[in-house]
Order: C-alpha cells, then sequence, then structure tokens
C-alpha cells in the first residue's frame, strides 16, 4: 500500500462500497429495509479499526519475509479481509448493547435505541422498545452475514488454497469463541452468587479472554497471518504477542467503564457499574472487602438507577481495595509480556516497528 494511502481510507473506501452495493440489493426487495443498511453504514464510519490493522499487519508480518509485495496494492484481498473483521465487531457490538441493556455507543443511541426511537417517530403500532429490540437483533444478524460475504470476497481472490483454508478455519474459530465468551459473561453476571470469592478472578479473566481478548487481538493477527500461509509456528508466535496484549486491551476498556470520561468514551461514567458487570477490576476489589463493604457493594452494583453520587462511592471503594492498581499492574504486566514475545518472533522488521506501536496505541488508548 503506497504510504500516500492511508490504511483507514482504504478501509472506509471498502466498507462504503460495501454497503452502497448492499443498499442496491435489499430496494429491490423493498424500500422498507433500506434503513437497516443506513444504520449499519453509519456504525461502521470512523473508528480506530484496531481489529483491521491488526489484521493487515498480521499479513505482512508473515508476506513480508517473503517475496510479495509488503505494501499491498489497495485491490489485495487483506483489506477485505480486514474489513470483514470491522463488519463482525459492529455485529458483536449491536447484540452486546441489548445484552447489557446500554442506551449509548460511541456517543451515539445503541441500535435498539435507535430503532426505538425511529418507531415512535414514525409513530408505528405495537410497542416501541420490542420493535427497537427485534430489529436491533436482526441488524446484529446481517451484519454476521456481512461479514461472512466480505470474507467470501477476501478468500476468492486469495489465490492459495491452503491459505483459504486456513483463514476460513481461523475465522470459525474466533466466532465461536467470542459467541462462547459473551455467555460465559452473561453466566457471571446471573450466577456470582453461587461461586467462590477465590473463583472469581480466574472465572473473570476467562471472560475477558474469550469474549474479547482474542478476537481484538490474536486472531486478526492470525488471520492475517493465515492468508500469508503462516506456518503453525509462526500463528502460535503471533498469539504469543497478541492474547496477552489483548487482556491488557479488554482490561483498560473494563477501567474506563468504571472510571473513563463520558466524552471519550461515548458512554456515561460509570457505566459498568450500572449494568452489574463482574470483571477483573470487581473480583479484585471483592477479596479486599469486608463482609459489611461487600454487601453494599453488591446491592449497588447493577443497579441501573445509580445516581452520580453513588457511583462515586463505588470509585471511592475500588480505589480504597487497591484494586484499581492491581489491574493497572496486570495491564503492565501483560503488555510487557506482549512486546517481550514480540521481539522474539521472526517477521519482518517493518511489521516489529508497527505492532510495537499499535500496541501502545491500544493499551492506552492513544490513538
Amino acid at each position: 500500500m503506497p504510504e500516500q494511502i492511508r490504511f483507514s481510507d482504504v478501509i472506509d473506501t471498502r466498507l462504503r462500497d460495501f454497503f452502497r452495493e448492499t443498499q442496491v440489493d435489499v430496494k429491490r426487495i423493498s424500500d422498507d429495509l433500506v434503513p437497516l443498511v443506513e444504520y449499519s453504514e453509519k456504525f461502521l464510519t470512523g473508528g480506530k479499526r484496531f481489529r483491521a490493522r491488526f489484521c493487515f499487519w498480521g499479513w505482512r508480518a508473515i508476506a513480508g519475509l517473503g517475496d510479495e509485495d509488503g505494501g499491498a496494492h489497495t485491490d489485495h484481498p487483506i483489506f477485505d479481509l480486514a474489513s470483514t473483521l470491522e463488519i463482525f465487531h459492529a455485529a458483536a457490538l449491536v447484540h452486546d448493547d441489548i445484552m447489557d441493556n446500554s442506551d449509548t455507543r460511541r456517543g451515539e443511541p445503541a441500535a435498539h435505541r435507535w430503532f426505538q426511537s425511529r418507531h415512535a417517530d414514525h409513530d408505528f403500532a405495537g410497542d416501541s422498545h420490542h420493535y427497537g429490540v427485534s430489529t436491533a437483533l436482526l441488524v446484529g444478524d446481517l451484519l454476521l452475514a456481512w461479514s461472512d460475504e466480505m470474507l467470501q470476497r477476501a478468500l476468492a481472490n486469495t489465490p492459495s488454497a491452503d491459505a483459504r483454508a486456513l483463514t476460513r478455519r481461523e475465522y470459525q474459530k474466533m466466532r465461536s469463541e467470542v459467541t462462547l465468551g459473551q455467555y460465559l459473561d452473561i453466566h457471571e453476571e446471573a450466577a456470582w452468587r453461587h461461586t467462590s470469592e477465590t473463583s472469581r478472578f480466574d472465572r473473570a479473566m476467562r471472560v475477558i479472554t474469550y469474549k474479547s481478548a482474542k478476537y481484538s487481538m490474536e486472531a486478526p493477527l492470525r488471520l492475517g497471518g493465515s492468508l500469508a500461509s503462516a506456518t503453525p509456528q509462526q500463528l502460535d508466535q503471533l498469539s504469543a504477542f497478541g492474547l496477552p496484549l489483548g487482556i491488557a486491551f479488554q482490561l483498560r476498556d473494563d477501567m474506563l467503564g468504571v472510571f473513563g470520561d463520558p466524552e471519550v468514551t461515548g458512554k456515561p461514567s460509570g457505566d459498568d457499574l450500572r449494568e452489574g458487570k463482574r470483571t477483573v477490576l470487581i473480583a479484585l476489589a471483592e477479596q479486599e472487602m469486608s463482609p459489611g463493604a461487600m454487601s453494599v457493594f453488591t446491592d449497588l452494583l447493577g443497579d441501573p438507577d445509580l445516581t452520580d453520587d453513588q457511583i462515586a462511592i463505588m470509585q471511592t471503594t475500588l480505589h480504597d481495595t487497591g484494586a484499581v492498581e492491581k489491574v493497572e499492574q496486570i495491564i503492565s504486566e501483560s503488555v510487557a509480556t506482549s512486546l517481550d514475545a514480540l521481539e522474539r518472533v521472526t517477521i519482518a522488521p517493518e511489521a516489529r516497528s508497527e505492532l510495537a506501536r499499535l500496541a501502545e496505541a491500544a493499551t492506552k488508548r492513544l490513538a
């Protein structure tokens, strides 16, 4: 890819063209379907494109060792594969917001709230909430189907049959693991009373590993490497870098979900406390709480009507237990493990330096 062409512009163009084509297709069925495509395109506009970037540099890490042009022209299938991950990520977010009953995403109404408002604005018959949730579920399903379609475009333009098969296997594994991780997240919120305090940290770590860490960093790297016909050893090396980085990425996200600035996160401060998320931060804090303090804290955790003052009290409690400091330590240690693995892998030098930069940006949310 020529240096004067920005990576994000290439992905934006891919997605825009895809949704314009898709809109033409759905209009043949009914104009009533157009809002589904329009919302999806808008939802996918902008963002940091971390997953797409890690996918590209996972490919470049391996392809750059051979004869293939590491720059990649903009018609290279790696950009379709990177765009696939952006569409898949959007599907996961739409479904996640329904399950978490979140009102906002990236500073805008979550999908189910957007379609709920559309129902009310157009004075449709029936219950607006039901319409919004039902429509958002279908939008999430459509985005999953469209991510499969984009994947097929990438594979159709990949000459190597082995690379096509390997990429498809990695993609299906990612899809399964994310879904299983999402269930574990729901299960932990519901079943925590029946788990021991000593097990909750490990259980919370398992949730973030499968719900987020693998598909945020590890899977994109492995998918990119697969498209470049990486060996099993090369894929394992990419995993050694990507998995601990993905854990650090999600832990940072969990911290932002409790302490983040709404202007930056696009969600109200303390939103994860209102949603009752049983995160690593909460598990570590509970280990240090007195029975009385834990009773008060758990009574508040998950209350959607928490006031700002109550949120502030809970934030102070989390600081006082030392849990915040411990999470920051785990983040630092995970990043160090990731960067150490990056130094030891055999990949293209350009990819090594860019992946190190992306690691910092992803875990500190700099860019």
